[in-house]
């Protein structure tokens, strides 16, 4: 089922975490020392969020010299959905190309606190705090149709580079699946 991502409002302090990654290595939110971190809720099997791997990655390699964090956190642990089990992150990883840290919030807590209810579900932060939590761009099922890259533009509007999106949209994808 496809939902909204919850209003969030924009100040909040980045909420702490420490997760494993796809290899089993433990990654902290202490470790990112970045004025621009983006946290992205997501996972292997709706297509929303398969729609907007490639893209994220791409933000990724574009600004990461330029003091961004991508972070994708895996929220979907219910044997339900094996898909998206941790055993599964490294193999989709490798399949897509994806080189940006994918981390597995086991139990829920992390996409809990978040306020995170959607994959994707994207929340940039701008020296610790949020600045946006919307939609990715404006069409998610025909990237050649794109009109506006709402989150990029968002970011280079932290960055000094741009206004901002012309309206701050929800994200909208599948549903977290949880196992509560």
């Amino acid at each position: 089922m496809a939902l909204e991502s919850n209003a969030i409002q924009t100040g909040s302090p980045m909420i702490h975490f420490n997760l494993k990654d796809a290899r089993g290595q433990n990654f902290s939110s202490d470790d990112i020392a970045r004025d621009h971190v983006l946290v992205v809720f997501t996972c292997n099997h709706c297509p929303y969020a398969v729609a907007a791997w490639p893209i994220l990655q791409s933000l990724h390699e574009r600004y990461s010299d330029r003091g961004l964090a991508v972070i994708a956190i895996n929220p979907n642990n219910n044997p339900d959905y094996p898909e998206d089990g941790f055993d599964q992150m490294l193999p989709f990883m490798k399949e897509k190309g994806i080189t940006l840290p994918y981390l597995f919030d086991a139990d829920q807590s992390v996409a809990s606190a978040y306020g995170a209810v959607c994959t994707p579900d994207p929340f940039l932060f701008h020296k610790g705090r949020l600045t946006y939590h919307g939609r990715i761009n404006d069409n998610w099922k025909e990237p050649q149709n794109v009109t506006e890259n709402s989150l990029e533009l968002a970011l280079l509007r932290d960055m000094n580079e741009s206004a901002g999106p012309a309206s701050e949209l929800p994200s909208m994808g599948c549903s977290i699946k949880w196992i509560r």
